[in-house]
């Protein structure tokens, strides 16, 4: 069973220079890197691309540039999606114009809307464009959850096909794949996540770890859908370090630093976010000989 958008789409990191401004050269460098690495559809300006201190303009050059690398070699998922609707359907249509294969729209952070103004937020998203959405469940960073009954309602619009989820509830995520429409994917949202719920239907995984071991977690995934489960859960077990270990403190600055150390730096994190410690580097740079990614 494979997502519409493939097994392994990768969270990518967006390159900064020393300077902090925006690197475009470097961020379509990583896109062909990833795609020949075991990347099946790229995530830009998601979490992991450090989208909450993207500008709008930014924001459109990114999708440009890394839409313009993929071309020919894989697929383009834009973030597109902010705590104000107006904008998330002005970033949607940007994403659409330059080209972008979908759209990945988080739930509005901060202002926590009901679960009818999730609804009716994401709702007007879809409706004004052509490109297929995937919503994104992450209540940890965006404190604003959706839930089950919601999800199922509007996995019903035709242009909404997909579910990145990362709110760790298993049982949950069991009723999505059983009770949604057969076309309407889940993928994990966690590293940690994609063994179990590759495990019980979800499609694939949108990961940050595949900066560094892509080609490793998209072979776990198809051992798991052609049954040899037990192939698939060693894999799982020796990646489960580099998983933990990305994210010894927030989500890039780990990975900016593991990217260093791989000989890929794509700069540093922009504040608030800051470097690693050497402490925290110690851990990932132990995580990453641990799993073999070093």
């Amino acid at each position: 069973m494979t997502g519409r958008f493939g097994s392994v789409l990768t969270a990518m990191a967006t390159p900064f220079r020393d300077d902090y401004v925006l690197d475009l050269d470097a961020a379509q460098s990583l896109a062909t890197h990833l795609l020949e690495t075991g990347t099946d559809a790229l995530v830009v300006a998601g979490s992991t691309g450090e989208a909450s201190t993207l500008t709008h303009r930014e924001k459109g050059e990114l999708f440009r540039a890394v839409v313009d690398a993929a071309k020919g070699h894989g697929k383009v998922v834009c973030g597109t999606g902010t705590y104000d609707t107006a904008e998330t359907i002005e970033l949607t249509k940007e994403a659409e114009q330059a080209g972008a294969d979908g759209v990945l729209v988080v739930t509005p952070y901060y202002n926590k809307p009901p679960q009818r103004g999730l609804i009716a937020h994401f709702t007007k998203v879809a409706s004004a464009t052509a490109l297929p959405v995937i919503l994104y469940n992450i209540p940890s960073r965006t404190a604003c959850l959706i839930e089950a009954d919601t999800l199922l309602r509007l996995a019903e619009v035709d242009n909404i096909v997909a579910v990145k989820d990362t709110t760790g509830d298993f049982q949950t995520a069991s009723r999505i794949i059983k009770e949604s429409p057969p076309d309407f994917d889940l993928y994990s949202g966690d590293d940690w996540a994609t063994f179990a719920l590759c495990c019980m239907g979800a499609v694939g995984v949108v990961s940050v770890a595949a900066h560094l071991v892509g080609d490793r977690i998209k072979e776990m995934i198809e051992l798991i859908q052609t049954g040899d489960v037990p192939s698939a859960r060693k894999i799982h077990d020796d990646l489960m370090p580099l998983f933990k270990g990305l994210f010894v403190t927030s989500n890039p600055i780990p990975l900016k630093v593991a990217m260093e150390i791989a000989g890929r730096p794509v700069g540093p994190p922009r504040l608030p976010l800051v470097p690693a410690t050497p402490d925290e580097r110690a851990a990932v740079e132990q995580a990453m000989r641990d799993s073999g990614a070093l």
